[in-house]
């Protein structure tokens, strides 16, 4: 056997243990995928520093700093960690695009890198060797990752948003089986509330758990603008979701109004309400709590898929996270490099495990991990990223949809009817020229 051949069959013997070490099998991993190497040279005397969003769950800051540290030791590239809250992230981020100077990398939310995507690293190079090595990226990943042809971000994944409950509650309130109809989810809310264990969603501007919003109002066929950018929120579709967020909103505790992310955590963990929409993170807090009290909540928090939409399709908004590498950065090449590492399945797989999956993956091969089959529990976030719905939906993403979803024009307009501040079509009309400022004809 030649050196050349001996070398391919080594290679492509390396892809195959490795597919069968994530449990991926042939369908996603090819040796021809593996032989497929990547390669980057860091710059000499690189120092990269990155800025990332403040952890929910301890997991996730442990082991990705723990990752961070294995990639020094590695390659001999010195890594700083900041950590901003969710919304501080974002406007640093606008800021670094504009003055051409800040950290090397920033992992923000949504679709960021489609408001200065010339400020930003093309990392294509790098997004095809992950995406031919771990299975492709789902579609939600390509929409957030892409301009035009070109990966302007690699994704980290998405806090995976779903439903979480208490199982004795909703026995009690007469339903064995979680609803996956609209109808049915409201009637189970209406019997939580007879019940005195009732519901609460956040209706504040909270980044991540605003984003039911975006469900009710996809899953009852309204959409902020169609698929030419024509703002369309005031339809009668629309309208069809606001009438329904009233009656949804009887069912709430006090106070959802004002709740930006940690708020229903705290109301769920207190025992104050027995059903809400948030990531993983309640879970977690309650399993890994050295709080007897809650060790055994654990035991009886539930977690469900949202229900469809009247289309019948999964209609869901989740988190994303963009990681950016931006074009003032001087090395751009060791940035490349720390993100490939952080996306490998030897730091992937460890990370995600460590907070049990608050960050649900971007590509096909990690949906085999055995750490979302071992606690039943975990499966509805698993697939988040594969079902979730793209922010700016029916329209394309970029400065408008970014503003709109900052300006939170989607969650004040639920916030406005539900709560009778508005009458449905007040609320619509206003989200309507509210989005026009942001659509410009």
């Amino acid at each position: 056997m030649s050196d050349n051949k001996r070398r391919d069959l080594l290679k492509a013997t390396a892809g195959v243990a490795a597919g069968a070490a994530l449990g991926g099998g042939s369908a996603l991993f090819s040796a021809n995928a593996f032989a497929q190497q990547y390669k980057v040279t860091p710059e000499k005397g690189a120092k990269l520093r990155v800025l990332r969003w403040k952890r929910f769950v301890q997991g996730d800051e442990d082991v990705w700093a723990a990752n961070t540290k294995k990639f020094t030791q590695m390659t001999g590239i010195e890594v700083r960690v900041d950590a901003e809250g969710w919304e501080d992230v974002r406007p640093k981020a606008a800021v670094a695009a504009n003055v051409g100077s800040g950290p090397d990398i920033i992992i923000s939310t949504m679709e960021d890198a489609h408001q200065y995507p010339d400020k930003l690293v093309d990392v294509s190079d790098l997004a095809n060797y992950l995406g031919n090595k771990y299975g492709g990226w789902f579609d939600a990943a390509k929409a957030y990752g892409m301009e035009g042809k070109k990966w302007v971000a690699i994704m980290m994944g998405a806090a995976g948003n779903a439903i979480v409950y208490r199982d004795s509650h909703v026995k009690a309130a007469g339903f064995d089986t979680f609803p996956r109809d609209m109808a049915g989810f409201l009637k189970l809310c209406q019997a939580l509330k007879a019940k005195g264990t009732p519901a609460g969603f956040a209706l504040g501007n909270a980044t991540g758990d605003s984003s039911w919003t975006h469900w009710l109002v996809w899953a009852h066929g309204g959409k902020l603008v169609d698929a030419k950018n024509n703002v369309v929120i005031n339809s009668p579709e629309t309208i069809a979701a606001l009438e329904y967020s009233k009656q949804l909103y009887e069912t709430f505790i006090p106070g959802t109004l004002s709740w930006l992310d940690p708020n229903n955590n705290k109301a769920f963990l207190d025992g104050q309400l027995s059903l809400t929409a948030n990531g993983i993170s309640i879970y977690y807090a309650a399993k890994t709590s050295p709080d007897p009290k809650l060790q055994e909540m654990a035991k009886d928090i539930g977690h469900a898929y949202f229900p469809v939409g009247l289309d019948g399709k999964a209609r869901e908004l989740n988190l994303v996270f963009p990681m950016m590498i931006f074009k003032y950065s001087k090395y751009p090449n060791a940035a490349k490099e720390y993100l490939r590492f952080m996306m490998e399945k030897e730091q992937y797989v460890p990370w995600q495990e460590a907070s049990i999956g608050y960050v649900c993956h971007p590509l096909g091969a990690y949906e085999k991990s055995a750490f979302w089959t071992a606690d039943p529990k975990n499966i509805p976030y698993r697939d988040c990223m594969k079902n979730m719905t793209p922010n700016g939906y029916a329209g394309t993403m970029g400065y408008a949809s970014a503003a709109a979803t900052a300006d939170f024009i989607i969650p004040n307009m639920v916030a406005e009817a539900a709560s009778g501040s508005k009458t449905p079509k007040e609320a619509a009309e206003r989200a309507q020229k509210r989005a026009e400022r942001y659509y410009k004809v």
